[in-house]
C-alpha cells in the first residue's frame, strides 16, 4: 500500500471529529507554506509533495464541517463554487492555460489523508487518463 493510501486509511476516523488539521495551522500561520493566493474565504498554496510540475491546493479558511466533499450541505454551495473559481483563477495565474486537473479526494477509498476539504490543482505537463 502506498504511503498516501496508508495515511488515508489511518486518518479516516478523523472525518467526523474535526480536530485541527495541518491546514488549520497553515491558515493560522502556525506553520509555513508557499501561499500563492489568499482572500477572506480561502487560501491556495503549493503542495509539499507535488505530483505535477505545478501542484497547489485550494482550501476554505473556515472548515465549517467540510471535512469531506460528501459532507457538504446546501448552505455550503457558495463556498464550494468559490473554491472552484479560485482554482481556475490561480491556474491562469500559474500559466496553466493549456489545461489542468482539479481533484478532490473523498474518504479513505478516495485517498483523503487530511480531513479538511481541499482541491488539488495540477498541471504543467500532459496529464494521463485514467488518473488512478
Amino acid at each position: 500500500m502506498a504511503s498516501e493510501e496508508a495515511a488515508a486509511q489511518a486518518n479516516a476516523h478523523l472525518a467526523d471529529s474535526e480536530p485541527p488539521t495541518i491546514f488549520d495551522k497553515i491558515i493560522n500561520k502556525q506553520i509555513p507554506a508557499s501561499i500563492i493566493y489568499e482572500d477572506d474565504q480561502c487560501l491556495a498554496f503549493r503542495d509539499i509533495n507535488p505530483q505535477a510540475p505545478v501542484h497547489f491546493l485550494v482550501i476554505p479558511k473556515d472548515r465549517d464541517g467540510l471535512t469531506r466533499l460528501s459532507k457538504a450541505t446546501e448552505s455550503q454551495k457558495a463556498i464550494l463554487g468559490h473554491l472552484l473559481y479560485v482554482a481556475q483563477h490561480v491556474a491562469k495565474q500559474e500559466k496553466l492555460e493549456p489545461g489542468f486537473r482539479v481533484v478532490i479526494n473523498d474518504g479513505p477509498n478516495g485517498c483523503q489523508s487530511v480531513y479538511h476539504l481541499h482541491l488539488h490543482v495540477m498541471g504543467g505537463r500532459q496529464l494521463g487518463w485514467p488518473p488512478g
